[in-house]
């Protein structure tokens, strides 16, 4: 496995959904041979210090993100918003920089049910930020799903300009029929207008049989 770095994850601060303890998860990425891991947990890094530290502690390097809550227009706080998910992966100090800023608008200026950020925003903060088009809950699935393909064609080349080769496709699949339905749709895009896949498997706990922890922690969010 020492090819294969994990950048979608959430950690047990990915509240009532990810049930991947820090350190255990960082064991597990050292057990595999993986020379790094990433943690995204959603709409927060609350995670960083303690990851940071254990990856130190076990020599693997630390991938510092979030999984943000995109909205179209963070000032709006009235009715039930759309909220689609987005990846983000620091790249530099800059880009730490960057993170930490969006977290702070999130919370501060977006917050309506969730820490939100738009799309004008992120144009604003995206230096020293890779971009990865995120799970089913993305802004271009979503539009794929919803058969509006020239919206998703209209996010896909959004973000090729504003991010450039910092922009990746995310291809998923986990056996669920919807990521299928998706998947031919996310590689043609990607030929298409020439930009780079990443494959990633939003990784929720760390063995097999930690599954039904993780159901449990999930029934009591929803």
């Amino acid at each position: 496995m020492g090819n294969f770095v994990h950048l979608h994850v959430h950690s047990e601060y990915s509240i009532l959904d990810g049930a991947a303890r820090v350190g255990d998860l960082v064991k597990k990425a050292k057990e595999l041979g993986m020379p790094a891991v990433a943690i995204t947990d959603h709409g927060n890094m609350f995670a960083s210090c303690k990851f940071f530290d254990e990856c130190k502690k076990q020599g693997v390097k630390p991938i510092f993100g979030c999984e943000f809550y995109v909205c179209d227009d963070l000032t709006v706080k009235q009715g039930k918003t759309k909220l689609n998910h987005l990846v983000l992966l620091v790249k530099n100090e800059q880009g730490y920089k960057s993170i930490s800023k969006l977290n702070a608008i999130a919370y501060r200026d977006g917050f309506y049910y969730k820490p939100r950020i738009d799309l004008k925003t992120l144009e604003e903060y995206k230096d020293g930020l890779v971009c990865l088009s995120a799970c089913l809950a993305g802004d271009i699935p979503q539009a794929i799903l919803h058969g509006d393909f020239e919206e998703a064609e209209r996010l896909v080349q959004w973000f090729k300009r504003v991010f450039g080769e910092d922009f990746y496709i995310e291809l998923q699949n986990h056996g669920i029929a919807d990521q299928l339905t998706v998947l031919p749709y996310l590689k043609e895009y990607a030929k298409k207008y020439n930009i780079k896949t990443v494959v990633t498997n939003d990784v929720h706990y760390v063995n097999k049989e930690d599954a039904e922890m993780q159901d449990v922690a999930m029934c009591v969010a929803m």
